[in-house]
């Protein structure tokens, strides 16, 4: 053997060597690179394990969680794919091959990852693909992770399917990678997002901003605006100027409105809003609307003793006096009226600064008791007007005695008695003042009044001073 050949053996057997050295056994969880040596028929490649002489095979499954991908894409024949050794497939390892995976390799890594940024206080971001019973599954980089239904958002939420396709911004709730277990919350970085909007908003919102909002839900005592931080109350009656039974009625989930900031409170964390109060109000060009004189139609919305409030536009009541309401006498306006009944009603006086509307029903209604006071000698409805003021100033003092308010005796003293027309008048004769009807004290004893009104005195003093 010369030289030159045994050279050659020599460096044959430490090739040998160094290769057996470089082969390793194949353990499950290792990972491994494999190089792919083909793609069956069954859509799962075929690699070469390197460093260990055996082959394994990466299903299809375990290559991708896309079940429309084409695996021609992701890989092709001499590729190396870093890879997990899932399991053995054969009894004899040696000449056996192994399950291998390269989406859970991917796995593992991403549960590092979300590990890390659990410790670190962080959220994550997920992808929801289905809505089940019970909350949400996510897809957090290949990793499942779930949001049960009471963390999906910080108020309940009917619908989960409306969140299918959405990424989300997530906080780790719980984590188990051995048991692939991962929970998350939505509804935490929710709230977190809110409280930083909420004392943002607190401090630049005042009383009397108009702002814009959308309604979050309806109560039967009213409609929560959320603000964009957090929600308001649109109590019922702050709703509009017509009434309103229901707020559903008028308003929708989801619906934008304009609201004006009535109260603050960030102690309790409440804010009183109105609707209505943007809206252009009821008692604006009242005197054009409704001038003395006109004719409108109306519906009786209260009967009290002294007479009925009737609502001729949306949120103008005015008041027909128990005298303006017929031409016979009555004892209660419900002889008469019922509330919801339509009525023509003659505008008799207008007050837009005390949003106040005296109205008539019988001025628009012929006289058939007989009795039209307006042939009667004048002298007759002196008399009459004399007492009527005696007994309403009695009333007055009376009422002054017990502490009645300065403003309605203001009002009753810069009222002349003699302005008052008989109850039976249905329009004031040329010159006379027409009659306030029911503003007053005056409102308030208006059946009162009706005695004295009458010819029957029913006191010992109005007797000696009719003699």
């Amino acid at each position: 053997m010369d030289e030159e050949q045994k050279n050659n053996e020599a460096e044959g057997r430490k090739l040998m060597e160094n290769a057996l050295k470089s082969v390793h056994d194949v353990k499950v969880g290792d990972v491994v690179t494999g190089e792919v040596l083909a793609i069956d028929d069954d859509k799962q490649l075929v690699v070469g394990i390197e460093g260990t002489g055996v082959e394994g095979v990466v299903p299809f499954k375990e290559l991708t969680a896309d079940r429309n991908a084409d695996i021609n894409e992701l890989a092709k024949v001499g590729d190396k794919l870093e890879l997990v050794v899932l399991s053995t497939i054969g009894k004899d390892k040696e000449n056996g091959s192994w399950l291998l995976s390269k989406r859970r390799l991917e796995a593992r890594k991403v549960w590092d990852q979300i590990e890390e940024e659990y410790k670190a206080g962080h959220t994550i971001q997920a992808k929801v693909t289905n809505n089940v019973k019970g909350g949400l599954v996510v897809d957090a980089d290949g990793v499942r992770g779930f949001i049960p239904a009471s963390m999906v958002e910080d108020r309940y939420v009917e619908d989960l399917s409306q969140y299918k396709g959405q990424e989300l911004e997530l906080a780790i709730v719980e984590i188990e990678p051995s048991e692939n277990r991962l929970i998350l919350s939505h509804r935490a970085v929710v709230k977190k997002q809110k409280e930083a909007e909420k004392t943002a908003l607190y401090e630049k919102l005042q009383p009397g901003d108009v702002v814009e909002g959308k309604v979050a839900r309806l109560v039967n005592f009213g409609a929560f605006v959320d603000l964009g931080g957090t929600d308001g109350l649109v109590h019922v009656s702050e709703i509009s100027y017509d009434h309103v039974d229901k707020p559903s009625d008028v308003l929708k989930v989801g619906q934008e409105v304009k609201v004006k900031v009535l109260n603050l409170d960030p102690e309790r964390d409440r804010i009183s809003l109105s609707i209505k109060a943007t809206l252009p109000q009821p008692w604006d060009d009242i005197e054009e609307k409704a001038p003395v004189g006109a004719v409108l139609d109306g519906v009786v919305k209260r009967l009290a003793t002294f007479g009925a409030f009737v609502e001729v536009f949306p949120g103008v009541e005015g008041l027909v006096h128990i005298s303006q309401i017929s031409h016979r006498h009555i004892a209660t306006p419900g002889e008469v009226l019922k509330e919801g009944q339509d009525v023509k009603v003659k505008v008799l006086s207008v007050d837009p600064q005390q949003h106040r509307l005296a109205l008539s029903i019988k001025a628009l209604e012929e006289d058939t008791t007989g009795e039209d006071e307006g042939e009667q000698p004048q002298e007759d409805h002196t008399e009459r007007n004399e007492r009527y003021a005696r007994a309403e100033h009695n009333i007055h003092n009376a009422s002054a005695n017990r502490g009645g308010s300065d403003r309605r005796n203001a009002r009753r003293n810069d009222r002349p008695a003699q302005s008052r027309p008989s109850n039976n008048s249905a329009v004031n004769a040329p010159g006379e003042q027409e009659e306030d009807t029911g503003f007053s004290l005056g409102d308030l004893i208006g059946g009162a009044l009706d005695q004295f009104k009458s010819n029957k005195p029913d006191t010992d003093d109005e007797k000696n001073d009719d003699k």
